[in-house]
């Protein structure tokens, strides 16, 4: 039974959910307001504010939805969407878990979209940096104001037809905080609303918010009208994969989403507002936008800092922010697994916030072993997608093997029956959870604190399998933003991507940049500028390096807090580092390897071959000029021009 909803009041929720299901199927029974000719089904149309209210009455008169729904983020509002997207046959129930259900997609909506996902901006090269000619740009799509309102006028028109359009209104952010923002999105995916009430402050609230005047971010998304049909089997989870667009425009703070229902195109909160618009309105108003983790770490004398880390999708990120410390002493706490909001307060102290309110992690490989703190935290008040059906009524992935009883019956994505011998994986590897983040065993005490968390250091990695040692800190701030211009990572499933590539990612942001990505390295040099600024130290981590058998030579996971004590003491400027061509590594005997099982070679998990950093420049060389050409900044060519002297001194 969900919390805080008492037996008698359950009850009355699946009556009324039953009802609205029959009210979805027959539209105009029971309906008591209207919108310019719309119906409305649920909440007053009189607690929108004029700018909320003409922005729906916009998109109704484009969509042409039945009715039309303005959300409230209750239980009960909740609950009756769940109970229709199960009458719908969207989603599914757990019932070995708490409030829990599972959505499986079509199989041709399972990831985000970057070749279908552009900036709309007058000049194109407020979007794109210049590339060098013959080049395809790989730092994002451009598309002109006159060319989004074709592709809209192409696809918009009654997509919306004998479906509901749900307007959510959501805060980016603890509702009121300086730090954060608003948006209002309208969907017709019931599927999109559950998600965002987990992922965003959603509501009443925000509404209340509104009413006073506040701008907003304006997210329209459809999950389409495909000119031919779906399969039958695939009718619970509508789309159109053959038009899907996502388009965000940042002069008017625009997102537009069309044809996929999957999280990182539908659910407009998360990269389309607080990366791709969020870095602009950054940029505009002097702050940070960022694809990063938050965590506390605590030391055993009781000193707490804060760390934000920017990792590509599936490279840890949220297995750090989780970490169980094996460090004795230690202790790890939970503000954010995937963005970071940042602005400088007037001490000159950059200060972030998490502005999501959830998780949506990566399910696969996630087991008690490797993040027993997301185990604790997602077999409640969860969606699952993607992922495999057990007959007792859970869930399997990759990664559970010794989690669930043998004896059980799998069901896997697609819903075929499976085991090992099938030869596929059981959960599509981008399969998902989201999952409140106030369920975390360890979310932090000042994860909604509005004026933000103290930020002390920042971590750039990703999946370096050769050559990248554990750990090692720039030498200043400028060599600290050439390190996130220059980071690369093998690719993973969340996006469209197959197999494993080595790709430049710089500030894993390389998907959702908001402007051309020069003018961005520059707003990050501009921070050293700033008057009284206190600056975290910079570092860059990889828990993926490999031995010439192919094995890892560091373990990972909760051992990772020996990095994270060796640069703690970094920021306390101890003296226990050494310069190398790269960077600053640990000092012999600085990294603890205390209680460690097993023998680390740490003479190669810290060697700098020199053939493979002489590639490296090369290739970052290569990448600047092709994909930067004369909008990279010189600071950033100078260190670039450095490193490669040091190398070649080596």
């Amino acid at each position: 039974m969900p919390d805080n909803v008492e037996k008698n009041q359950y009850i009355s929720c699946v009556t009324t959910a039953s009802r609205y299901a029959k009210t979805m199927a027959q539209p105009n029974v029971g309906l008591y307001k209207h919108l310019r000719g719309t119906n409305i089904v649920h909440g007053d149309p009189h607690s929108l504010s004029p700018k909320v209210r003409a922005y729906v009455e916009e998109c109704a008169a484009l969509c042409q939805p039945e009715n039309i729904h303005i959300c409230d983020g209750s239980d009960s509002e909740n609950l009756q969407l769940l109970r229709l997207m199960q009458h719908q046959g969207t989603i599914q129930s757990l019932p070995k878990y708490d409030n829990c259900w599972l959505a499986r997609t079509n199989p041709a909506d399972v990831a985000r979209v970057e070749s279908r996902t552009y900036i709309c901006t007058r000049d194109r090269r407020e979007t794109i940096p210049n590339t060098k000619p013959g080049v395809k740009g790989v730092l994002g799509n451009w598309m002109s104001p006159e060319d989004m309102d074709l592709a809209i006028q192409q696809r918009f028109p009654g997509c919306m037809r004998g479906r509901t359009m749900y307007v959510i209104p959501f805060s980016m952010g603890p509702v009121g905080s300086p730090l954060s923002k608003i948006g209002v999105e309208l969907t017709d995916s019931p599927y999109v609303v559950s998600s965002m009430r987990v992922m965003t402050r959603m509501g009443t609230p925000v509404l209340n918010l509104l009413a006073e005047g506040e701008d907003f971010v304006r997210c329209l998304h459809s999950v389409g009208s495909p000119a031919v049909p779906l399969k039958d089997e695939y009718s619970g989870w509508p789309c159109d994969p053959e038009r899907t667009i996502i388009l965000h425009k940042p002069d008017t703070n625009d997102i537009v989403s069309y044809g996929s229902g999957y999280g990182g195109n539908s659910l407009l909160g998360k990269k389309c507002f607080a990366l791709r618009i969020g870095s602009t309105i950054a940029k505009r108003e002097g702050w940070l936008a960022e694809h990063m983790l938050i965590l506390g770490i605590t030391n055993p004398e009781g000193r707490k800092r804060y760390i934000a880390a920017a990792f590509p999708s599936a490279c840890g990120k949220t297995n750090l922010a989780m970490m169980n410390p094996t460090l004795p002493g230690y202790k790890v706490e939970c503000v954010g697994d995937d963005i970071a909001w940042m602005k400088f307060d007037e001490n000159g102290q950059l200060r972030g916030i998490n502005p999501e309110n959830g998780f949506f992690g990566v399910a696969p490989g996630t087991s008690t072993e490797t993040n027993p703190n997301a185990m604790k935290t997602v077999f409640k008040n969860t969606i699952f997608t993607n992922v495999a059906a057990t007959s007792d009524g859970g869930v399997y992935w990759e990664g559970l093997e010794n989690e669930v009883d043998p004896q059980v019956e799998i069901t896997d994505w697609l819903g075929q029956p499976w085991n090992k011998s099938t030869g596929r994986p059981a959960a599509h590897p981008n399969s998902r959870f989201c999952s409140p983040a106030d369920q975390c065993p360890i979310i932090d005490p000042a994860w909604e604190d509005p004026k933000g968390v103290p930020i002390d250091a920042i971590l750039f990695g990703g999946r370096r399998p050769a050559g990248v040692p554990l750990v090692y800190e720039s030498f200043n701030w400028q060599h600290g933003v050439f390190l996130g211009a220059a980071m690369r990572s093998e690719s993973t499933a969340a996006a469209e991507h197959k197999g494993k590539v080595l790709m430049h990612d710089p500030f894993a942001m390389r998907p959702f940049f908001g402007y051309n990505f020069g003018h961005y390295l520059e707003h990050w040099l501009s921070m050293q500028a700033r008057s009284g600024a206190s600056l975290p130290k910079i570092f860059h981590v990889n828990w993926f390096r490999k031995s010439s058998e192919g094995k890892f030579l560091w373990p990972g996971f909760g051992e990772n807090s020996r990095v994270l004590d060796w640069i703690l003491r970094r920021i306390d400027n101890e003296n226990n580092a050494e310069a190398t061509p790269i960077g600053y590594i640990p000092a012999p005997g600085a990294l603890r390897l205390d209680g460690l099982e097993g023998n680390i070679d740490m003479d190669e998990l810290f060697s700098l071959p020199k053939d493979f950093w002489l590639q490296e420049v090369e290739d970052i060389a290569r990448y600047f000029e092709e994909q930067l050409g004369n909008d990279l900044p010189t600071p950033i060519l100078n260190e670039l021009n450095a490193l490669r002297e040091r190398v070649q001194n080596m």
